[in-house]
């Protein structure tokens, strides 16, 4: 088969399933409303849990920050591109969330990879809950460490695998809050299964970091846990991008010579680190723990609307709710009907989740107000009539 012959036949595999993935050009789309083609939606689709992509002191921060560093950090942190705006934010971040380090890596997908490609040998074995992101997945399947998963959120399966022979060392790795089901991981049972057998607990919090717990420090400190390896995003709860791993002085220092994606990466440009630091504060203040209540707010005003529709969901208490269609064509129609309402949802379809659980996957924000809410509970309910 030539290569273009597989590229096509790979592409109408996908078309034939109704999984061929398209992007839609919108003129804004992180806030309440998104605009595509001069037509306004509300946003249901947004991962700014909290509002803070549009926030006038983020948004003036980042213009300051340009002001004085300029537009990029002109290269990697170990020539020139580490600057006082990133050494501010990893010591702001470590402090808040209280560990010894935190470095900051382009993006989540990015820090993800380092770390497991740092750590694991070929006689180290992974386990991963089977449902943990695909940078997780991907990088645990791509390293010489042998890879195991465990059911998902089942401490006992876990176990039972770490049970099992290893002559290196031994990760767990999942996420704080999962992003295709909303729910949370029982992190305390997890770590302590670990610690049983002298694992690491690697914890991937994207969407619990700047959402869940006090001063919004995400799911761990939520639950009283303190994992070996925290990966905390800032696409999510911060309103930005990036991602920061919190760890040991001596692990950072490990990452520091050993982390390929750290090291021959440009680093974000510090116009970045200095909105990040303002999103930072505001998470962290009053105003923060309004914006929390307020999505909190939402959730359960949509969790009980949705009890009264025939859908199916999850027992998610978070932001991410999703409404569980199965096949992929009926995903897409319901998706469909419900932008010509002018509501803006997206069709999640396998690979992204497992076979026969395509959804629309909804979220709420600190940014939409309670008549939106109520917009969306009565689209859904005339979708089914």
């Amino acid at each position: 088969m030539t290569w273009q012959a597989r590229i096509h036949s790979a592409l109408e595999e996908r078309r034939a399933a109704d999984a061929f993935r398209v992007r839609n050009v919108v003129e804004n789309g992180a806030g309440r409303f998104l605009t595509r083609e001069g037509r306004q939606f509300c946003n249901f689709s947004s991962n700014d849990y909290l509002g803070l992509s549009q926030h006038p002191a983020i948004v003036r921060a980042w213009q300051q920050g340009a002001e004085r560093f300029g537009v990029g950090s002109g290269g990697s942190g170990h020539v020139s591109g580490y600057t006082t705006a990133h050494q501010a934010l990893e010591e702001a971040l470590a402090d808040w969330l209280g560990y010894p380090r935190a470095l900051l890596f382009i993006s989540g997908f990015a820090a993800n990879q380092a770390v497991i490609t740092a750590l694991m040998g070929k006689d180290d074995r992974i386990v991963a809950d089977r449902l943990s992101h695909a940078s997780l997945l991907e990088a645990a399947s791509l390293s010489p460490a042998q890879l195991r998963r465990f059911a998902h959120n089942d401490a006992a399966q876990l176990a039972g695998l770490l049970d099992k022979p290893c002559t290196g060392q031994q990760l767990v790795v999942t996420e704080g809050m999962f992003s295709m089901d909303g729910d949370s991981a029982p992190l305390r049972p997890l770590h302590e299964t670990a610690q049983r057998q002298n694992a690491w607990l690697l914890v991937d919090d994207a969407h619990g970091i700047g959402v869940m717990g006090e001063e919004g420090r995400g799911s761990v400190h939520q639950q009283n846990v303190k994992p070996e390896l925290l990966v905390v995003t800032f696409g999510k709860g911060f309103g930005v991008s990036g991602a920061a791993v919190l760890c040991s002085e001596s692990v950072a220092d490990y990452l520091l010579q050993f982390a390929r994606h750290l090291i021959y990466s440009t680093s974000m440009p510090p116009a970045q680190a200095v909105a990040l630091s303002a999103s930072l504060a505001v998470i962290r203040s009053a105003e923060g723990a309004e914006r929390r209540a307020r999505l909190a707010e939402h959730i359960r005003r949509f969790r009980q609307g949705l009890r009264h529709l025939p859908f199916q969901s999850t027992d998610s208490q978070s932001a991410i709710q999703p409404v569980m269609v199965g096949e992929n064509g009926l995903a897409l129609t319901l998706a469909q009907t419900l932008r010509e309402r002018g509501i803006w949802v997206t069709a999640i379809r396998p690979p992204t989740v497992p076979p026969g659980t395509a959804r629309l996957r909804l979220t709420l924000t600190a940014a939409h107000e309670a008549e939106d809410i109520e917009a969306l509970l009565e689209a859904l309910h005339d979708t089914r009539e």
